[in-house]
């Protein structure tokens, strides 16, 4: 059924499984740090997400144009700590390997949803969200995980994740937006996931998606980092190792 937007547009929501035809469509969701693009596990995997987890993706549609997607794996917790330091990577990792062993999963995990720029203050995000846990509890799934990327963090990139989820506003919700969305959906947060999405290269590749010099040793400040990028001119590398947000969204058994 269409939903109306505070705007007056409608909005459609289904799974990839039910609209294929749509899967890869080309959604505008803004500028996006050319360095997040070099995640070799995203790489290795995020391409398969449609066809292996169909029923967990979806796409949001607005006059039959695509305008928005959300991404979730799904995985088995059975043995494994269910909020991973590995936070995205590990969650992708387990879930892949739980596909081809052909594992029963009992959760999901969302890896992204995204907004086109002129639908994004819309609301959309937070419709996808709740669509998400809809698709996911109606599998029969115990709850839906995320390890967030709080939207504000990279503002203040020095700032411990840890110290940073602690801030909440004078009604008790997170400050951060996208944290308080998630609250405001139903789901806890639990906790952080430090090295939850990882970037390598040498200092002529982080030149290069970056435009600085990386020419000195040490922290350096990239835009769009949730942290600084740890340099070392000596070894020609730096590595980014952003921490993320574990949130549950769980779902009553009753």
């Amino acid at each position: 059924m269409p939903i109306s937007l505070p705007s007056g547009r409608s909005l459609e929501i289904f799974p990839v499984a039910d609209r294929p035809d749509l899967a890869n469509a080309d959604i505008d969701a803004g500028p996006w740090p050319a360095f997040m693009r070099h995640n070799r596990v995203s790489e290795a995997y995020f391409p398969q997400t449609l066809t292996t987890f169909p029923s967990t993706c979806l796409i949001a549609t607005s006059d039959g144009r695509p305008i928005g997607d959300a991404q979730a794996v799904q995985l088995s917790t059975a043995g494994r700590d269910p909020f991973p330091p590995g936070g995205w990577e590990q969650a992708v990792v387990w879930a892949f390997a739980d596909a081809r062993n052909d594992v029963r999963p009992d959760v999901a995990c969302a890896l992204n949803i995204s907004v086109a720029r002129d639908f994004q203050g819309e609301g959309v995000a937070a419709l996808l969200l709740a669509a998400l846990r809809s698709a996911a509890a109606g599998l029969g799934l115990l709850a839906l995980d995320a390890p967030v990327r709080p939207t504000r963090k990279q503002l203040e990139p020095a700032v411990a994740m840890h110290e940073y989820v602690a801030r909440t506003r004078p009604d008790g919700l997170p400050a951060d937006p996208w944290l308080r969305t998630h609250v405001r959906a139903g789901g806890r947060i639990v906790g952080v996931a430090p090295a939850s999405w990882v970037v390598a290269g040498s200092l002529r590749e982080w030149r290069a998606w970056t435009g600085l010099p990386f020419d000195r040793s040490g922290p350096v400040d990239v835009e769009g980092g949730l942290v600084p990028v740890d340099c070392d001119v000596r070894a020609d590398r730096a590595v980014y190792v952003e921490p993320n947000v574990w949130v549950r969204h769980e779902f009553s058994t009753a």
